[in-house]
This record gives structure tokens, C-alpha cells and sequence, in this order.
């Protein structure tokens, strides 16, 4: 019978044999985290799929991350430890379903979210993160009505810190529309000098209350810098990892859901799991693949955002 198997040690013999470089995003697991080569989020990801010179691109994130670096990398073979890790916002903007929504506004300028499918973006004029999307929609010409899609949360609140109105993609996040509002007000009572840390993807009842709204690495990044010692953080649970590693003195508390659920955990997230990422390094499998004409439409889009983004 074998003995059991040294899931790390061998990552790191498979990572220098095939060439490869493993990326992660703040939502995988600690354990996955730990292991990668660079942890980020949607927008850093992408650059560094863009920069990579390995031979093989091994995405611990979601579907359409790996999409994303499959796009910006057609001549790499890119990996996924599972191909069931989806996304809530991309699978609610059925590529038939949007552009029907696009061609109701035939002249308008299409700023998509990075959470959409490659399908999606090939119809976009420009792709945004959140780091990125108020930065994005200042430079789109201002005589242009813009549709946004998929996150309607996130979309709000860029119309409100640029000024611009925008039609909306009814999408929502199926973690950070659940966190509640009564529940946080709980939070604060019970730890009054904590200061609220939140994601534009939230709904606007639970942003009210929020000291800081960023994406996931400008909320490490407040966090870190702030004099404040406690942090209420109204986002997927799997920061907190790193912002652990980042200020171990400082004291974190994931925000509660609505329910008794562990719903502030990504459940396509986690389906990327130590043992899942051994094997498909392993078996080179599951390989993220697409038809060259969508990765190059899409890909035009993706470039754009890149540019704008310096």
C-alpha cells in the first residue's frame, strides 16, 4: 500500500519539472495559497498570466481566470485543478442573453466585469476588475452610454464614484449579496473600534456602513497600513489568510451571512482543493481550452484593459 503522499513536496517537483507557474487567488484555500508562485486578485492575476515566460500556467482560481490566461496565453498549456469551478456572476450573464441586452443599446460602449465568460467579453469593448473598473470607466469616451455588466452591486458604485451613468447587467455575486446588514450592525456593536473593510460587490445597505470599500487587494492593503487593530471584513472569508500573514498583530472578523451558512466561502472557489491541484499537475488535466476565434475577440477587450490599466 502506498504511503501517503507528500501533496506540497510533490507540487514543487511537478512545478520545476513541466516548467510551470502556479497562481492563486485571495479566495483559495490557505493550503493552496502557500503553495503558489503568486497570490493575487482578478487584475494582478491577469498580469502576471500576461508577464509569465512558463511553460505551463496552473490556475487556482475560478473558470473564467483561467479563461482569462488562456486568452493572454494561447501558445501555454493552462490548467485548472477543477473545470466545475464557476462563478455565480459569469454563469448569470448567458452569453445569448447578453447580447440581446447589448443589441437593445447598439451604440453604447461595453465595459464588462473580468467575471463574465470568454463569450461575454468577445462582445465587450473593454474589461474591468474591481481594482481597476472606476480607473477603466473614466477613460471611456464621455459622448457614450455605457452598459455594465455582470455585477450590478459593483456597477453602483462606480456610477457613483465617477459621475457616469451606466446601464446595468442585473447580476449579483452569490457571496457578497448575502451578507447581512443587521448582522454587521451586530459586528460593530460588539466590536466598537473594529473599522468595516468591504467589496464594492456588496449590496448598498451593507457598503453604507463600510470605513474602506476596495477590491480584495486594496482591502489587504488598508487593512495592513491602517493604525486600527480590528477589522470587520465583508468579503470571501479566504483574505483573511493573507491578511493574517501580512499583519499577524491585527485581528480579523469575517463578516456573518444571513444565515447559519458558511456562505462567506466561494463554494466554486473551494472546489480547488490541495489534493485536486496535485493531480492535475500530475496528469496535466483538467487543460482549459477555447476556439482560437472567440481567445482572439476576447482578447482584444482584455489587451485594452491591460493598456488603460498602466
Amino acid at each position: 500500500m502506498r504511503a501517503e503522499v507528500d501533496y506540497a513536496k510533490e507540487i514543487q517537483e511537478f512545478k520545476r519539472s513541466m516548467n510551470a507557474v502556479i497562481l492563486a487567488h485571495y479566495y483559495q484555500e490557505s493550503e493552496v495559497q502557500d503553495l503558489a508562485d503568486f497570490v493575487g486578485d482578478s487584475l494582478a492575476l491577469a498580469q502576471a498570466a500576461a508577464s509569465t515566460k512558463a511553460d505551463v500556467i496552473v490556475f487556482c482560481g475560478v473558470h473564467f481566470m483561467a479563461e482569462t490566461a488562456k486568452i493572454l496565453n494561447p501558445s501555454r498549456q493552462v490548467l485548472l485543478p477543477d473545470l466545475k469551478a464557476g462563478c455565480s456572476l459569469s454563469d448569470r450573464c448567458p452569453p445569448g442573453a447578453f447580447k440581446a441586452f447589448k443589441d437593445k443599446h447598439p451604440n453604447a460602449f461595453v465595459v464588462s466585469y473580468v467575471n463574465s465568460s470568454a463569450a461575454v467579453k468577445a462582445m465587450s469593448d473593454v474589461i474591468c476588475t474591481s481594482s481597476n473598473a472606476v480607473k477603466i470607466v473614466n477613460q471611456v469616451p464621455k459622448d457614450r452610454q455605457i452598459l455594465f455588466a455582470p455585477d450590478q452591486h459593483l456597477g453602483r458604485y462606480v456610477m457613483k464614484q465617477t459621475g457616469r451613468d451606466m446601464v446595468l447587467w442585473p447580476g449579483s455575486c452569490i457571496v457578497h449579496e448575502i451578507f447581512s446588514e443587521k448582522k454587521l450592525v451586530q459586528l460593530k456593536v460588539e466590536y466598537p473600534e473594529a473599522e468595516v473593510v468591504a467589496h464594492p460587490e456588496c449590496e448598498q445597505a451593507v457598503l453604507r456602513h463600510a470605513d474602506f470599500i476596495g477590491s480584495t487587494k486594496a482591502i489587504l492593503d488598508y487593512a495592513v497600513r491602517s493604525p486600527k487593530q480590528q477589522f470587520i471584513v465583508v468579503t470571501e472569508a479566504g483574505i483573511i489568510h493573507q491578511m493574517k500573514r501580512a499583519a499577524p498583530n491585527k485581528t480579523f472578523i469575517p463578516a456573518p451571512p444571513d444565515n447559519g451558512c458558511a456562505c462567506n466561502e466561494c463554494p466554486y472557489m473551494r472546489l480547488n482543493t490541495l489534493e485536486k491541484l496535485w493531480r492535475c499537475m500530475k496528469e496535466r488535466t483538467p487543460e482549459l481550452t477555447m476556439p482560437e476565434d472567440l481567445r482572439e475577440r476576447a482578447r482584444a477587450p482584455l489587451q485594452r484593459m491591460l493598456d488603460w490599466s498602466q
